[in-house]
């Protein structure tokens, strides 16, 4: 016997109740009015519990209707995740590879993930593009760019996400600003004349400025035009530690220590990011996977973490190559169609403009 309850009497329920009512779900539907609310009518009837209370203007969800919304979500979820399986058994090898990358992402690690692309895929097309926080998630979205890297405040909803590694934020001055001279950690009132250089969105609607502490604030959209500000003595500001590593270690740059923030509470971390509707093939999976390595290879050290074990030369990539096989040889060498292995989301939680907040002001 058929079951009466259908994926469209659960995907019309749950438009209505992320949409607010049933016109707007039935706009985004692109149905009348009147299919959503048969669409209601029936699933209750035949679910046999009252999933509306309409005893308002607005109908409500009463409560047996929020466990069924959990539920609804969840089997809509797994025919998702069905599709999208069963779609990469059928991609073939991609004609072009679309990837957008935070101004955090480090750039040695960009350049050898492209000498292995070119070496293991010299017919497909790769497309790199630079951008800062909320843009690049909006590529994704949009479709411009098929796989993103970004920080966390980036991250917008309705994506999948990927850990790859750990960034440690920092603040820096050039030796000859007066910040330099002090031992102790400063007080925030130390730097109300001080100028804070600020890496800001390029849009007005973006991510909010972070890690504010200065009154005064000179704003650049560019992490390198802001290094190269940090090093000509023109104020302080946050960087990564893998961009300031070398400055540091030659004395052109020195760390500074606040009292507004401690240690380690400037670590954030880098996330791979996709369409949970896209299907990725033998490129999309390759590129994924050696990301996560070399971001590892190159931000652990950074970190003064135990780095991993040294890593092949660039013309090491051969066709076999794994991500495991870039941070220590192996004898195993999984075909590089194997699916990456999934990560668990766990950035921390990002917040908007807070002295406190993990950023690159």
């Amino acid at each position: 016997m058929l079951d009466p309850i259908t994926l469209d009497q659960l995907r019309a329920f749950i438009a209505v109740v992320e949409e607010g009512s049933f016109s707007a779900a039935a706009r985004k539907l692109q149905r009348v009015q009147s299919a959503v609310s048969t669409a209601m009518a029936n699933l209750e009837a035949q679910l046999g519990v009252q999933l509306w209370d309409r005893s308002t203007k607005v109908a409500t969800l009463t409560e047996q209707g929020q466990a069924v919304l959990a539920a609804a979500r969840r089997v809509c979820n797994e025919v998702n995740a069905l599709r999208k399986l069963t779609a990469g058994m059928h991609v073939g090898l991609e004609a072009t590879v679309s990837l957008c990358v935070d101004v955090l992402c480090p750039t040695s690690a960009l350049v050898d993930l492209c000498v292995g692309f070119a070496q293991h895929f010299p017919g497909v097309d790769l497309r790199i593009d630079t951008q800062t926080l909320s843009t690049v998630s909006a590529r994704v979205l949009d479709g411009r760019a098929t796989l993103g890297v970004v920080s966390p405040l980036g991250v917008a909803p309705g994506l999948e996400s990927t850990v790859l590694a750990p960034v440690r934020m920092i603040p820096v001055v050039a030796p000859t600003y007066p910040l330099a001279a002090h031992r102790d950690p400063i007080p925030t009132t130390a730097l109300a004349d001080c100028i804070q250089i600020v890496l800001s969105e390029r849009q007005d609607s973006g991510v909010p400025d972070q890690a504010v502490l200065s009154p005064r604030t000179w704003r650049v959209c560019d992490l390198h035009t802001k290094h190269a500000m940090l090093r000509a003595g023109l104020g302080w500001g946050n960087l990564p530690e893998h961009i300031a590593r070398d400055d540091l270690r030659a004395g052109r740059l020195v760390k500074l220590r606040l009292q507004a923030w401690g240690e380690d509470e400037h670590r954030l971390y880098l996330s791979a990011v996709y369409r949970s509707d896209q299907a990725f093939g033998p490129a999309h999976r390759w590129l994924l996977e050696h990301l996560k390595a070399l971001c590892l290879r190159d931000l652990t050290e950074a970190l003064d973490l135990p780095c991993p074990p040294s890593t092949p030369e660039p013309s090491a990539f051969s066709a076999n190559a794994s991500a495991s096989s870039l941070v220590a040889p192996s004898s195993a060498e999984p075909s590089p169609s194997e699916p990456s292995p999934s990560e668990p989301r766990s950035s921390p939680s990002a917040r908007k403009s807070r002295p406190r907040s993990p950023r690159s002001s």
